[in-house]
């Protein structure tokens, strides 16, 4: 396990053993955005306001949440015209974000448009990115265990937790969180089939496959009592679709060995 977390307080003190930072030019947010009309807006405008070019990608939304931020400027801004998943409307983010003009980004920022991820804790993510090799920052949320944290969401991360371990051979302590850094392009060739919110808990069972790390930093999560978080998360039907793909998973990893898993896209 200790090659697959990271050492979260030399992270933040800085110390001269830690590898050399990746310049910060090399970063892109990319925010999925479905039907967050009453949050997106702020978590764009506070994500922008970082400094890093933002790509919201709107998947397809069925209120008012084109409207509400087609107009934010200094933005890039994409658009589904149907509903594809949380990982279509990542991998379209990552795509645009990796040929953007004039830039070489290296990394892609993910964040959640419900407002749960503060965007300040950002630098925290990406100084646990060095320039040595590809790596996935996992951003670990703090607090989910508290009685204002919905059963479902402390149901479902202990869940997806075990089955990743199971299919990918290494433990994480928060595979469902949403606030994420992604080498680009390494996200968009290992072979993920799944396009909704399968895509976050597949690539993480894969990376080991690929030998990529994966690292977790310690973030802070808004599940306070009035808050105007929407989830479109569903018990029974992402349950049913998190049971096929790692059912997928697992079955691959029986029956395929490493070094090809490894050096293909099964």
């Amino acid at each position: 396990m200790t090659d697959y977390l990271w050492n979260t307080e030399q992270i933040c003190s800085g110390k001269k053993n830690m590898p050399p930072p990746l310049p910060e030019d090399r970063f892109a947010i990319v925010i999925p955005v479905y039907n967050h009309e009453e949050m997106a807006p702020k978590v764009i405008r506070e994500c922008r306001d970082s400094g890093f070019p933002v790509f919201a990608v709107d998947d397809g939304s069925t209120d008012r949440t084109y409207e509400r931020i087609k107009n934010i400027r200094n933005i890039h801004l994409l658009r589904h015209p149907v509903n594809r998943g949380k990982g279509a409307a990542l991998l379209s983010g990552f795509s645009a974000a990796f040929s953007m003009p004039g830039r070489n980004i290296r990394y892609a920022i993910s964040i959640d448009a419900d407002g749960q991820h503060n965007p300040a804790e950002i630098p925290r993510l990406i100084r646990a990115v060095s320039v040595r090799e590809p790596v996935i920052i996992l951003g670990m949320r703090e607090g989910m265990l508290g009685k204002e944290v919905p059963w479902t969401s402390r149901f479902g991360r202990e869940f997806s937790n075990f089955w990743v371990w199971c299919a990918g051979g290494r433990k994480c302590s928060d595979s469902q969180s949403g606030f994420r850094v992604y080498p680009l392009p390494e996200s968009m060739q290992m072979g993920v089939k799944a396009r909704r919110f399968q895509f976050e808990v597949e690539i993480l069972a894969k990376a080991p496959w690929k030998g990529i790390p994966v690292r977790e930093v310690p973030v802070s999560v808004n599940y306070r009592p009035g808050s105007r978080r929407v989830s479109h998360f569903r018990p029974l039907i992402d349950f049913i679709r998190n049971s096929n793909t790692f059912t997928r998973l697992i079955f691959q990893r029986i029956i395929f060995p490493a070094s090809l898993r490894k050096r293909k896209n099964i």
